[in-house]
């Protein structure tokens, strides 16, 4: 009896150890990564957070981001710290993270087997900002202001941003900031008064820098407004139209402002010499 008993309890243990060898045999997570929101807007900051199991001296911890169709968005390399936690940013949007739904974010440390991943969601790029209506004029309703003039410039734009527009009074041009997220193109129409090209009274070619490429561009003109139409490359940030006049005029002002001095001088000089000459 008792050796019958013994035999139960010892075949009782067995079955307990082989049910219980696959929960100690399972492995443990070893990263655990998150995002400071579950879902955001272009232009916003996602704060990728997350700590390690075991410390590699001198591992960085990858962080990749892919999109809804499985593309490469972004790859960073990041340090781990002594507390064995990690974090990263990463900008929603930009060339590579254009498309609305839901992203990935994998993390490998230590072996492409220790992983862990999470996601989050994305609302997609404005890809095309266009006017909402044109004018017959063929100045659009979307227009901008530069400094020193009160002229607007019109403008229509796809696949990019337009940041803003400066004039550049040594160059003789004006300064397009853009953020480009695909191919695209911009139409300017641009005053007469604020940027022009001519050539001993008749209209020259304008350059057209992007990126400080020369490129080739479609121009109409009328008496009052020259309109460019210039093709851009993904990534473009800067396009430079080079004339012959840019406003403000700050060279006729100054030369004004030179006269004036120069006839005040002339005028104080004289009246100091009146001042001493000897009555007669």
């Amino acid at each position: 009896m008792k050796s019958q008993l013994m035999v139960f309890a010892l075949s009782a243990i067995l079955v307990a150890g082989i049910g219980m060898a696959p929960a100690f045999g399972q492995i443990q997570n070893t990263i655990v990564v998150t995002t400071d929101k579950t879902a955001y807007s272009e232009g916003e900051i996602i704060m990728v957070t997350g700590e390690v199991r075991d410390l590699y001296a001198g591992t960085p911890v990858s962080v990749i981001v892919k999109a809804p169709n499985g593309n490469l968005v972004s790859i960073a390399q990041v340090t781990v710290g002594a507390d064995k936690k990690f974090s990263t940013e990463v900008t929603a949007g930009g060339s590579l993270m254009q498309a609305e739904g839901t992203y990935t974010i994998t993390v490998q440390y230590g072996g492409p087997n220790r992983a862990a991943t999470t996601s989050f969601e994305f609302g997609g790029s404005a890809m095309v900002e266009k006017p909402t209506e044109t004018v017959t004029s063929g100045v659009t309703d979307t227009t901008v202001s530069i400094e020193g003039s009160t002229d607007l410039i019109g403008y229509e734009v796809t696949g990019a941003k337009l940041l803003g527009i400066t004039p550049d009074v040594n160059a003789n041009s004006l300064i397009v900031s853009i953020d480009a997220m695909s191919e695209g193109s911009i139409t300017l129409t641009i005053p007469r008064s604020v940027l022009d090209a001519t050539m001993n009274g008749e209209d020259d070619s304008f350059f057209v820098l992007v990126d400080g490429e020369e490129v080739d561009f479609d121009e109409t003109k009328s008496s009052t407004d020259r309109t460019l139409t210039i093709a851009f490359p993904a990534g473009a940030e800067e396009i430079e139209i080079i004339g012959t006049f840019v406003v403000p005029e700050f060279g006729t002002i100054a030369a004004m402002i030179l006269a004036v001095a120069i006839i005040s001088i002339i005028a104080v000089s004289a009246k100091s010499r009146l001042s001493i000459m000897p009555r007669i």
